[in-house]
């Protein structure tokens, strides 16, 4: 029987946060994997009604799982974060936790989207040496989008910027205010992919794709009805900060903290951690080179050390999601992880 236990931790700027250990049948004998979700979700997207999800895949294995609820999470107040208070504030106490929690001077993690944008930038300034192996998919330090949501960001994001600080794919179900009775007019005008709100408002928000963020075929029903709770705010502040990564090529810093460089590929990055990329080759919500150009920009400083997996029929979140993912993917991270255990 798998039981949960809620451990809070305060980030460094004190906005709160929180960890949810998930413990097995067995005390786990591998040490702990933390798994960080993507902006406008939570923690429990990587616990799908599909099983086994990469959660059951893990403590199967004998790991420690940790999932982080960082400031992006629905299921903590809406606030106007950026990939650098997540970098500088949140990843840094959420390791510090788990490894205070432990005992275990090591832990390895598995990061998701923005979760993994924003963790690896923790990761390059040197701030979570604690973290041995990163297993990151769909992106990290090179963020590349199909041409349409350039388009897209460029035009509709200074628009909406005087209406609303945020955009939320709730609003499918439920359109409060002017911005998101316009949006829900547009998501109704353009996305026929399928009859669930939520899901198309995804697919808006996040890429230009029907749908941008999965294959329909990869989700079974009950997944896809669940998505529904899984989806809320997310700020426009992010979205401005990634029209400037994707303007420069690579993440950038927009706060000017001294702890984090401005530039994150200007230099060799400050970690000894193995990195290992997965991309969707049908990703599109960030493109498959974004994980290419950042393997081999790990690549460069250390060679043949870090791995690249491009997963065909995948796209974004059905990596984590499918149907069929126990089988054609979860393996491979847990044999990546299994490799310096």
């Amino acid at each position: 029987m798998v039981s949960e236990r809620l451990v809070p931790f305060t980030a460094g700027d004190q906005f709160q946060c929180n960890l949810i250990q998930v413990q097995g049948n067995r005390p786990p004998q591998k040490g702990p994997v933390l798994l960080v979700h993507g902006a406008g979700v939570r923690a429990n997207i990587f616990r799908p009604p599909r099983q086994p999800t990469i959660v059951d895949v893990l403590l199967d294995s004998g790991y420690d799982v940790w999932l982080e609820n960082w400031r992006a999470s629905i299921d903590l107040p809406p606030n106007l974060w950026t990939l650098d208070q997540a970098a500088l504030y949140d990843h840094p106490q959420a390791v510090a936790t788990v490894v205070r929690e432990t005992g275990w001077r090591d832990i390895k993690a598995i990061i998701h989207c923005q979760g993994s944008t924003s963790f690896m930038m923790s990761a390059v300034a040197g701030l979570i040496p604690q973290v041995t192996t990163i297993i990151s998919n769909a992106v990290s330090l090179h963020p590349v989008v199909p041409a349409a949501s350039r388009l897209k960001i460029t035009l509709l994001l200074p628009f909406m910027k005087q209406l609303t600080d945020y955009l939320n794919p709730q609003w499918g179900l439920h359109a409060p205010t002017l911005a998101a009775k316009l949006v829900s007019l547009v998501v109704n005008l353009t996305h026929h992919e399928c009859a669930n709100p939520v899901c198309k408002q995804v697919s808006f928000t996040y890429g230009s794709g029907f749908p941008a963020l999965w294959r329909h075929e990869n989700l079974d029903q009950a997944t896809h009805e669940w998505i529904s709770r899984e989806f809320a705010h997310v700020p426009l502040r992010f979205f401005e900060q990634m029209a400037r990564c994707l303007r420069e090529g690579h993440l950038v810093a927009i706060e000017g903290k001294k702890a984090l460089p401005d530039d994150f590929v200007a230099q060799a990055p400050q970690t000894d951690a193995r990195m290992v990329f997965f991309a969707g080759a049908l990703n599109r919500c960030f493109l498959p080179e974004s994980q290419t150009r950042t393997f081999d920009y790990f690549d460069r400083y250390r060679k043949d050390f870090h791995a690249h997996y491009v997963l065909p029929g995948y796209s974004h979140l059905d990596v984590f999601l499918g149907k069929n993912a126990s089988t054609d993917v979860f393996p491979l991270m847990l044999q990546e992880l299994d490799k310096s255990t």
